[in-house]
């Protein structure tokens, strides 16, 4: 009881935050709404605040900085769906920024020697003051007794049971909204907060994201492209996280643009290729690749920072993304068509060849244009609206990469305003192309089948000789298919229990048949393999 009580007067607080930002139903929005709604929200602009923004995504994140961290951490998560707003709305809520004051720093000293059984200094030379806060954790610099400098990273204490209740108040406002907003269920609401809840939960625990950080560190290193600081595991726990220090400049601040020493157009094509080998070679990536989390190293190398959110794709939605963007360079538009339906992302009831079509209608502005003039993030935006037309289920997973590409693009044209997307992308996507297009594509779909086949053949041998012992009991009389059968049809029409019968499987010839394809697929596969 007390607790639908707190969920209710958090509820109020929301709304009226919302209401003084005029985002609880944005004046711009007013014509997708019901009656009632509509009315609600002009009587509600009448408390908002004069000096609002103009763009209603900025409204929306502004109150969402105001309402306090687990807000902050959804809108983040909502900024990844561009395939829930129009553009303007998804610019505004780009602008969240998650930067709130520090706590004391007696806090965390406590904090750290909670987790690690000891104090603070015990285990480090030096411990400074917050050096950087987020809505979740903040970031001080130490010197381990060696001499090394790390970044201590501490997640904010009772972080995890205010989140847990400010999710619930999220999740309570968005049953509201399915129920009495029909226009917004299409959107799924309920879904995706149960979807932002687990990203934000699984963002609490420290030690994912140090396996994430490991992860992408050997990607680096394989490639050659990025680095990420180096995870000291012996002092990671579920509230702490210890890294290496990387000093340099922050991609976000303004000397990036102005520092001589800083190669500004190799960076940015940096920038483009670490993102693209990750998702194509390795099927993961960085998903929240802003600005804020680059840093640029004394020796000119990207460093990556902060991976409390990795992209996954599988290796069918690999092969996808290759293969349309393949497709697109090749103006094939009824192979991209095609792709689609393969995969089972647009309904069969469509026609291939009417997507085809409007495939067309995003590919062909491309062609006959400088490739500087070409805007990948465009192209993807219109890709989105093609394809809900045509009831195409979009992929979590495929929105969370259109939108880190969309991040990564925006960083490189900063850097270099006359960025080459394609060019700088050239050398990766052709050698995905070929290993996915090519030959290499069949080889390993080859060894994948073999293999699969190879398991299934090791239970061959068991099977044959179930199968010839249940002949064997046959011939004795032991079992008895046909009586075993006729009792359950017995049982299904008159609803009774059928009386036990005698073992039955099969005639002896099915059996014989059977047991010899059987030995004949296995003993063929086994001279295959070998």
């Amino acid at each position: 009881m007390f607790k639908g009580v707190g969920t209710f007067f958090r509820t109020l607080r929301t709304g009226w935050v919302l209401v003084r930002h005029d985002a609880f139903v944005p004046e711009e929005y007013d014509f997708a709404v019901p009656g009632p709604v509509r009315v609600f929200g002009k009587i509600s602009r009448v408390f908002s605040k004069r000096s609002r923004a103009d763009n209603p995504g900025e409204r929306f994140a502004a109150a969402l900085e105001k309402l306090g961290p687990a807000y902050i951490k959804f809108g983040q998560v909502l900024a990844t769906r561009g395939d829930m707003f129009d553009a303007e709305f998804a610019r505004g809520l780009s602008r969240l920024k998650d930067k709130v004051p520090p706590f004391p720093q007696d806090v965390a000293e406590a904090t750290l020697a909670r987790e690690w059984g000891m104090a603070w200094d015990k285990r480090l030379s030096t411990l400074s003051e917050p050096i950087a806060a987020a809505s979740v954790a903040q970031v001080h610099k130490a010197t381990l007794p060696s001499g090394e400098v790390v970044a201590v990273k501490v997640l904010r204490p009772n972080i995890v049971e205010r989140m847990r209740k400010d999710m619930a108040t999220i999740a309570f406002v968005a049953k509201g909204a399915h129920r009495f907003v029909p226009n917004i269920r299409r959107l799924r609401p309920i879904d995706f907060v149960a979807e932002a809840n687990r990203a934000v939960m699984l963002e609490l625990d420290l030690r994912l994201e140090a396996a994430a950080t490991s992860e992408l560190g050997d990607i680096a290193t394989e490639t050659g492209l990025f680095r990420v600081p180096k995870i000291y595991w012996d002092m990671v726990d579920k509230n702490v996280m210890v890294t290496e220090w990387i000093d340099g400049i922050a991609m976000s601040s303004p000397e990036v643009l102005t520092d001589p020493s800083i190669d500004k157009k190799a960076l940015a094509k940096q920038v483009i290729q670490s993102f693209l080998a990750s998702t194509f070679q390795y099927g993961v990536f960085h998903a929240d690749m802003h600005e804020g989390n680059m840093i640029v190293a004394p020796d000119g190398e990207l460093v990556l920072i902060d991976f409390g959110i990795l992209g996954r794709l599988r290796k069918e939605d690999i092969r996808f993304e290759i293969e349309t963007l393949h497709g697109f360079l090749q103006r094939d538009y009824l192979k991209i068509a095609q792709v689609h339906f393969d995969i089972g992302y647009v309904p069969e009831h469509h026609s291939v060849e009417d997507f085809a079509s409007a495939l067309r209608a995003v590919g062909e502005p491309i062609f006959g244009k400088k490739a500087e003039d070409v805007s990948m993030s465009k192209v993807l935006m219109q890709l989105l609206e093609i394809t809900e037309l045509f009831d195409m289920q979009l992929q979590p997973q495929l929105i969370l990469l259109q939108k880190t590409m969309m991040q990564t693009e925006g960083v490189a044209r900063r850097l270099d305003p006359d960025f080459d997307m394609w060019e700088a992308s050239r050398d990766i996507v052709e050698k995905a192309a070929f290993e996915e297009l090519g030959p290499q594509r069949y080889i390993d779909d080859f060894i994948v089948d073999a293999r699969r086949l190879q398991k299934a053949m090791r239970d061959v041998p068991d099977a044959v000789e179930n199968l010839a012992a249940l002949s064997k009991a046959w011939v004795n009389g032991e079992v008895d298919l046909s009586s075993a059968a006729a009792n359950s049809r017995h049982s299904a029409s008159t609803g009774k229990a059928p009386a036990a019968p005698k073992k039955s499987i099969a005639k002896p010839a099915l059996f014989t048949g059977l047991g010899a394809a059987l030995a004949v697929a296995a003993l063929y596969a086994t001279n295959m393999l070998n």
